[in-house]
C-alpha cells in the first residue's frame, strides 16, 4: 500500500503523475503550488485532493516536489519537515542533496524521474506505462517508489549517487536533441524549396524506422547510409553541399558523421583501409588535419 500523496508544484509533471496516480487507485491527497490558482485548478480536476498551503501540503506521508529543478532547495528549505516523511523529488538533472534540509530533519528523501517528455501533460500520462523511472532513495522509500512505478507499469532504474546529471543528460540526446538532427535537416530541405510540414512528412517515417531497427539491432548494428557502406565519393558530396550553406552545418554533420564511422567500425561494416579513407574525406576541412579512426 502506497501512502496518501501531496504534490508541492502544479505544473506539467504534476499534472501528469497526478491524474496518472488516481487513475490506478493511488490517492493524491493536497496539492499546492507558489500560485494558489494553480493549485487549485489541478486540483478541482484530481479526484480526492485539494488545493492546499505549501506547508500544509508538507505534512503528508509523501510528498512530490514538482518546481522546477533551480527552486527545488530553496522550497526545501522553507519547509518545517517531519520525522519519518518521504520527500520526493522529480527531477532527473538535479542531485537529491538538494531535498538536504528534509533528510537532516528526519525525512527520507529520493528521486522519481519518469523518463519521458511532458510538453504535452494529457499524451504524457498514456506514454508512462513502458516508461522506465530513475529512482534513488534510501531502502524504505525505494520500496515505496518501486510499487508506484509498479502501479503505473513503469519500469524502474535504480541510480547510484552521484549520477544524475550524466543521466538526464545523456538521456537527452534520444529526446530533444532528435529535435535539433530534424531541425538541421529541414532547414536543408528549406534551401531547395520543402516546406517543413512536407520535410517531416517524408523523414519522420525515416527517423521511426531507424528508431524500430534499434530495437532488435542495437546502436551500432542500426547504422545505414553511405558512411557504413563506405563510400567516399558520396560523403564528399554530402559535406559539398552542407559547406557550401555556411555557418555551422558542415561542422554539425561531421561531427555526427565521425560518430557513425565509430559505429559501422565496431559493428564490422569497414575494414581498417577503407574505415581511414572516410575518416580523411570527413575530416578534410579548413582548420583539421586528416584525421584516422580508432
Amino acid at each position: 500500500m502506497t501512502p496518501g500523496i501531496a504534490f508541492i508544484g502544479a505544473g506539467r509533471v504534476a499534472h501528469t503523475l497526478s491524474h496518472a496516480f488516481v487513475r490506478r487507485g493511488i490517492t493524491v491527497t493536497a496539492i499546492a503550488s507558489r500560485n494558489p490558482d494553480s493549485a487549485l485548478r489541478l486540483s478541482r480536476r484530481v479526484d480526492g485532493s485539494r488545493a492546499v498551503p505549501m506547508q500544509d501540503a508538507a505534512r503528508e506521508a509523501l510528498v512530490f516536489v514538482t518546481v522546477p529543478d533551480d527552486e527545488i532547495a530553496p522550497l526545501c528549505a522553507s519547509i518545517d519537515w517531519q520525522p519519518g516523511q518521504q520527500v520526493v523529488h522529480c527531477s532527473g538533472a538535479t542531485d537529491v542533496a538538494a531535498l538536504d534540509h528534509a533528510r537532516l530533519r528526519g525525512a527520507l528523501t529520493g528521486g522519481f524521474h519518469p523518463l519521458q517528455i511532458f510538453s504535452d501533460p494529457e499524451r504524457a500520462i498514456e506514454l508512462l506505462a513502458g516508461a522506465t523511472v530513475a529512482i534513488e532513495g534510501p531502502p524504505a522509500l525505494d520500496d515505496t517508489l518501486c510499487a508506484i512505478a509498479r502501479k503505473l507499469d513503469m519500469k524502474p532504474l535504480r541510480l547510484p549517487q552521484g549520477a544524475r546529471a550524466a543521466y538526464h543528460g545523456s538521456a537527452s540526446f534520444a529526446a530533444s536533441f532528435l529535435v535539433s538532427m530534424i531541425d538541421e535537416a529541414v532547414a536543408m530541405w528549406a534551401t531547395f524549396g520543402i516546406a517543413e510540414r512536407d520535410a517531416l512528412a517524408a523523414l519522420l517515417p525515416l527517423a521511426r524506422g531507424t528508431i524500430e531497427t534499434m530495437a532488435t539491432k542495437g546502436v551500432a548494428g542500426s547504422v545505414s547510409g553511405p558512411i557504413s557502406r563506405g563510400d567516399v565519393g558520396v560523403v564528399e558530396r554530402h559535406l559539398a553541399a552542407f559547406d557550401h550553406q555556411g555557418g555551422d552545418h558542415g561542422r554539425f554533420y561531421r561531427e555526427l558523421a565521425r560518430r557513425q564511422l565509430r559505429l559501422a567500425v565496431i559493428d564490422g561494416r569497414l575494414d581498417a583501409a577503407r574505415a581511414q579513407r572516410v575518416g580523411d574525406a570527413i575530416d578534410a576541412d579548413p582548420g583539421r588535419s586528416p584525421g584516422s579512426v580508432n
